[in-house]
């Protein structure tokens, strides 16, 4: 339960991190986040620990690079979702950007290839998913943008996600 709970809050912390950057957040960064100094607590005075009281306690969680891939493989999920209801509120420029940045997660991740761990490529699998929907939504957006009215895109493409759920045997 540990390692799907770092996993998601890698991709909380991930997608917090894009939405105001545009860019993806390093392990590192992520790590820097999760050391806690006594200081962090307001209740010091109930803790019961192994500090010393002249130096400063500090706490530490590590995210693996494992669980780093696959909080950024779930990451993609979400840019998928916001893909998509970027076309909805009339902003045709999001998917686009998107499209890009997901192409260089795809990219990265068909770099470990079946190297790494199993579920790096059973996430890749699904990562592979988005990445579909995302530039199917470029491509109509591209190609039948013009011939939709903007208040209509969410409909279409709402119909082609659940079309290309069901080929590919999703609920």
């Amino acid at each position: 339960a540990v390692f799907a709970g770092l996993q998601e809050y890698v991709e909380a912390v991930s997608f917090q991190y894009f939405i105001k950057t545009r860019s993806l957040i390093s392990v590192e960064e992520i790590n820097k986040q999760l050391i806690f100094t006594a200081e962090d607590r307001e209740e010091t005075t109930n803790m019961t620990s192994n500090c010393h009281d002249k130096q400063p306690c500090r706490w530490s969680l590590k995210v693996t690079p494992v669980d780093y891939l696959l909080g950024v493989a779930d990451l993609t999920g979400e840019l998928m979702r916001l893909c998509i209801s970027s076309v909805g509120n009339g902003d045709i420029d999001t998917p686009f950007e998107l499209s890009q940045f997901l192409r260089q997660i795809y990219d990265g991740f068909t770099f470990i290839g079946n190297t790494g761990p199993y579920e790096v490529s059973k996430k890749l699998y699904t990562l592979k998913q988005s990445l579909a929907k995302v530039e199917n939504a470029c491509y109509t957006l591209k190609v039948r943008g013009s011939e939709i009215p903007k208040h209509m895109l969410a409909d279409v493409f709402s119909t082609k996600t659940e079309l290309i759920d069901q080929e590919e045997g999703l609920p």
